[in-house]
């Protein structure tokens, strides 16, 4: 789909030397993306082993803006990443947009930039139905799975010496080992973002055909608003990221894009349901305001 920026921003790269990741991309005629393989909804892999998800098709939107500001069709190329391995993959040039469910925080915006916000969500507490554990004060003493370069693994370490919960905080490598250690009974719980617990559970239904065994508990235990990564201090590529997401929210594309991925079926058959949050509502209305 051929957006047409005004085209302030392509007009720019046109009458300007290009830098940076625009620059980079134009000569090698493709995009490279860092994509999640079990992120649901956002960036996982369907049943032909192909990068989908909410995050994933609003990139897709964005290698097109980026093509028409460089005056050249771009192929995407696709680089699995964890939650450990992204922001390096993105710092170190070995991926040029990073795809998935991440949290955007100053921290990270010291090594990477972020695109405006396309999500909001929170740790929270995935357990089987009928666990003793309600909210976080019942770990104590307990094993709580998390995922190695979250912002949950920080939360829940935090926790744990904040109230004194003593728990076994066990790391896996993606969010998908951490899941299975729940299923296995070798953790009493899985925390991370509570879309991507409610995603587990969609396509644990999906399998088990309706006798999905688990539930989200407790409390939001952090704020996490999720971007799209790239590289830091590229000025050109920040105008063009920051433009392209003005014209997405003006368009209603990511609006639309929300309904498909969070509305309506997914491709394994269950919907997640999740309405949009009051906070995502009126960052994309933030979002679609043409600045002066």
């Amino acid at each position: 789909m051929a957006w047409g920026l005004g085209m302030a921003s392509a007009q720019a790269q046109s009458d300007a030397e290009l830098t940076g990741t625009l620059a980079k991309v134009r000569n090698a005629g493709a995009v490279t993306i860092g994509f999640r393989e079990s992120s649901i909804p956002f960036s996982y892999l369907n049943a032909r082993k192909e990068p989908i998800g909410y995050s994933v098709e609003l990139c897709k939107q964005l290698v097109d803006m980026v093509g028409d500001a460089v005056h050249k069709t771009l192929a995407i190329k696709w680089v699995p990443v964890t939650a450990a391995s992204r922001i390096d993959a993105v710092a170190n040039g070995q991926v040029d947009l990073e795809c998935g469910s991440t949290t955007s925080n100053l921290e990270r915006q010291k090594r990477v930039a972020f695109s405006p916000t396309i999500f909001v969500s929170g740790t929270k507490l995935l357990v089987k139905k009928g666990s003793p554990v309600k909210e976080y004060r019942d770990l104590a003493g307990k094993t709580v799975a998390v995922t190695s370069g979250t912002t949950n693994e920080k939360t829940m370490r935090e926790l744990s010496e904040r109230f004194k919960l003593n728990l076994n905080i066990v790391v896996s490598t993606d969010h998908a080992e951490s899941f299975g250690l729940v299923k296995a009974g070798k953790a009493d719980a899985f925390a991370t973002d509570d879309v991507l617990l409610y995603g587990f559970i969609a396509e644990d239904k999906a399998a088990t055909k309706g006798a999905g065994d688990y539930q989200v508990v407790g409390d939001f235990l952090s704020y996490d608003p999720y971007g799209v990564m790239y590289r830091k201090d590229d000025p050109q590529m920040a105008r063009l990221v920051n433009d392209s997401f003005q014209v997405l929210a003006q368009d209603g594309e990511i609006e639309r894009q929300y309904k498909r991925w969070f509305l309506r079926k997914l491709p394994s058959g269950i919907s997640l349901d999740l309405a949009m949050s009051p906070q995502l509502e009126t960052i994309l209305q933030t979002m679609a305001v043409k600045s002066e």
